[in-house]
């Protein structure tokens, strides 16, 4: 089983799809808080969804619970709270959550998470990758930016 992963910041919509279509990836698994902004351009929930199909031939989920709080969110970006600090959070958030047990593996074979970072090193669509490959099996991450 592999779980991909990719941003879309950054990326014009050529290149994000382009990605998502080389992936081979059958669904979008969208691990945001806020799909809805309209800073997410061609990625805003509902456009999302009819590109991926139209394009793509991918479904689209929306998996909040594999999102931080807002607080969370707020204290990272706009407080000055460093990323170790949101990583051991994030991850004990996750562990509440029991995402092992409550997200269904078949949702996440051959699917990409998407998160707004441009890249996965500090984003929580790694983090959740990375979890979830210690606690299942046979689980392979690939980011894709």
């Amino acid at each position: 089983m592999r779980i991909h992963t990719i941003g879309f910041t950054k990326k014009s919509a050529e290149t994000f799809f382009g990605l998502l279509r080389e992936s081979g990836a059958k669904t979008l698994v969208d691990v945001r808080l806020n799909n809805v902004s309209q800073l997410s351009g061609f990625a805003k929930r509902n456009d999302l969804e009819y590109f991926l199909g139209e394009l793509c031939g991918m479904a689209y989920a929306h998996r909040p619970d594999l999102a931080p709080t807002q607080p969370m969110l707020d204290d990272f970006k706009k407080h000055g709270v460093g990323w170790a600090t949101y990583e051991e959070e994030f991850l004990e958030l996750m562990r509440q959550r029991r995402i092992e047990a409550t997200v269904p593996r078949e949702l996440l074979a051959d699917a990409v998470l998407l998160c707004s970072e441009e890249k996965p090193h500090h984003c929580h669509r790694r983090l959740v990758a990375e979890y979830l490959a210690e606690h299942w099996s046979g689980v392979g991450i690939e980011h894709w930016g």
